[in-house]
């Protein structure tokens, strides 16, 4: 039995057909659309490395099962730069040297942007880490992490100040 689903991934629509119910977003991701951004670390959805955003929420891909996001908005870190200019965040990592070996960046990246559109992030270092818990990092890079999440949080509000104005 073929099931067909349409989703919307990094702003393109795609209609995909799907011969097993059982296929993970992740899978899909990695496998059928040939988006690697988005890592298989722990595939039980206890370390965040496969952390994409679906409708704008944060969401470990290995958990969902494709069938059941008909319709849905998916955001994957392939599709948070716009052209060559980084997403905020992504710049922040890079300025705060939030990563090492990078392999959790990914995850990491994209849970920071759904907290940081959620409202939630705020200028607490020990919020931001509180609100990160779920995304894991061998190689210990938090100071780096959440210095990154905390700078991207102010250039972003600073940045919508200056479009209101």
């Amino acid at each position: 039995m073929t099931l067909s689903i349409s989703l919307t991934v990094n702003g393109q629509t795609r209609a995909i057909a799907l011969d097993d119910p059982r296929v993970t977003l992740l899978d899909l991701l990695r496998e059928r659309l040939h988006l690697s951004g988005t890592k298989k670390g722990c595939d039980r959805g206890q370390c965040g490395a496969c952390t994409v955003l679906v409708d704008g929420r944060r969401v470990n891909s290995c958990l969902a099962l494709a069938v059941t996001l008909d319709g849905a908005d998916i955001t994957t870190i392939e599709g948070l730069a716009d052209g060559d200019a980084l997403h905020p965040v992504q710049a922040a990592f890079i300025a705060c040297d939030g990563f090492q070996c990078g392999y959790c960046t990914p995850g990491q990246i994209m849970s920071a942007v759904g907290m940081i559109a959620e409202g939630h992030a705020g200028d607490d270092a020990e919020r931001v880490r509180e609100l990160m818990s779920g995304n894991l990092c061998r190689c210990g890079a938090y100071q780096g992490i959440t210095e990154a999440v905390l700078q991207a949080q102010h250039e972003m509000t600073a940045q919508k100040g200056r479009n209101a104005a």
